[in-house]
């Protein structure tokens, strides 16, 4: 396949702003977890962009600026338009796999590490490992690290940095550097932090099943009417 200087340029030279790692994680996300609606109209984009569950940060995008950073992730060829015949919405993918070149073409362990940073912030192997088994199961927190290494030390540019570890933390949290690189600002731990984040887990992941579900319904709904059309 030929790849135009053009475009090998934009991606050597790529930084990201926060809401278009934000739009890529997700796509990553509902790619592997709601397949029936993937790839994404805008709607779809926005609500999972501003998803409170299973997002560090929350934010609170509106569609002109969800638009205006999927123009711009096109144009740096990380998303692509995609339009069936079945639909005239236009919907959205991402591009960091089966690229034509090696720069920003990631295996599925590749992204499941990367969607987690992408939408979660820094990680520790073990949160990456739970947290992104709906995309890639690893065996064990080592088999997260050998990635991670991979991705630290890869020969175009480090993907991702481990950052210092912290007091009172037995891991070292591991940052991705599509929007530059990291400093990281350490803050002293709370005891009470750990607890909080234990009971609000299992609600999180309530919150997500109930998302996930809502997408699916809705694209039930949207066949069906396209159905019922051929019939009128």
């Amino acid at each position: 396949m030929f790849v135009s200087g053009n475009e090998q340029d934009i991606a050597l030279k790529l930084t990201l702003s926060a809401i278009e790692v934000r739009i890529l994680g997700c796509l990553i996300e509902k790619q592997a977890t709601t397949p029936d609606v993937y790839p994404l109209t805008v709607n779809a984009l926005l609500t999972a962009c501003n998803q409170k569950s299973n997002r560090e940060p929350v934010m609170d995008l509106d569609t002109s600026a969800v638009i205006t950073a999927v123009d711009s992730l096109i144009e740096k060829t990380l998303v692509s338009l995609y339009q069936s015949g079945r639909s005239r919405m236009a919907k959205y993918r991402h591009r960091l796999h089966q690229r034509a070149f090696d720069e920003f073409n990631f295996s599925t362990p590749e992204l499941a590490i990367l969607c987690v940073l992408f939408l979660r912030g820094p990680q520790t192997p073990g949160e990456i490992r739970s947290r992104s088994a709906r995309i890639h199961e690893f065996q064990d927190p080592d088999a997260v690290i050998e990635v991670l290494r991979e991705l630290e030390e890869n020969p175009d540019r480090p993907y991702v940095k481990m950052l210092p570890r912290q007091a009172g933390r037995k891991e070292s949290r591991y940052a991705h550097l599509f929007c530059g690189d990291v400093e990281e600002l350490l803050q002293p731990d709370h005891g009470d932090q750990a607890s909080v984040v234990s009971g609000n887990s299992r609600q999180q992941e309530l919150e997500l099943d109930v998302a996930e579900l809502k997408e699916r319904v809705s694209a039930l709904e949207h066949r069906l009417e396209e159905f019922v059309k051929q019939f009128e």
